[in-house]
C-alpha cells in the first residue's frame, strides 16, 4: 500500500513539472480528448483550465460534466516503461464564477501568465474540475487509486 504522503508528493511534483494535462470529455457516447494547460490548487481537490465558450470542449462539458485528466511525465524514452508516471484524476467540471474564478484564476495565471489575455477574454470560460478520485499509475503497471482529498 503507498503512502499518502508520498502519492501526495507525487502528484503534486508531476502538476507543478507539467503544464498540460490531456482532457477527455464524452458526447452521446463519442468520447473527445484535448490538450489544455491546466493548474492545480494547493489542495489539490481542483484542477483548472480555460477554454472558449465555443468550442466543441465546452459544449461537452455542458452537456456532460464528467471528465477526465490525464498528467504524465513521460518523454518518449524506453525508459519511461520503469520512470515515467501517469496521474488520471476523474471528477466533475463547471464553469467558474464571481470570487470562487478570481481565487481560481490567481492559480491559473500563477503557472500560465503568458495565457493571461487568453484566460481573461470574455469568450473564454475558466473551468474547475473537483476531482473525485486520482489513479496513479508508474512502472507502465504499477496502479495506485487514491479518493478524496489524498
Amino acid at each position: 500500500m503507498e503512502n499518502a504522503d508520498a502519492l501526495e508528493s507525487l502528484l503534486r511534483d508531476l502538476f507543478r513539472s507539467q503544464r498540460l494535462a490531456v482532457l477527455a470529455t464524452q458526447r452521446e457516447g463519442q468520447p473527445f480528448a484535448n490538450l489544455v494547460a491546466f493548474a492545480a490548487t494547493d489542495d489539490l481537490k481542483h484542477l483548472a483550465f480555460a477554454t472558449t465558450r465555443a468550442t466543441r470542449k465546452y459544449a461537452n462539458l455542458s452537456a456532460d460534466s464528467q471528465v477526465a485528466m490525464l498528467v504524465d511525465n513521460r518523454r518518449n524514452q524506453v525508459s519511461d516503461f520503469e520512470n515515467a508516471a501517469a496521474v488520471t484524476a476523474i471528477g466533475k467540471a463547471e464553469e467558474v464564477g464571481g470570487p470562487n474564478r478570481d481565487r481560481l484564476l490567481e492559480v491559473y495565471l500563477a503557472k500560465h501568465p503568458h495565457l493571461k489575455g487568453f484566460a481573461t477574454s470574455p469568450t473564454s470560460a475558466l473551468i474547475k474540475v473537483t476531482v473525485e478520485k486520482y489513479d496513479v499509475v508508474r512502472r507502465f503497471q504499477h496502479v495506485v487509486e487514491l479518493r478524496g482529498k489524498p
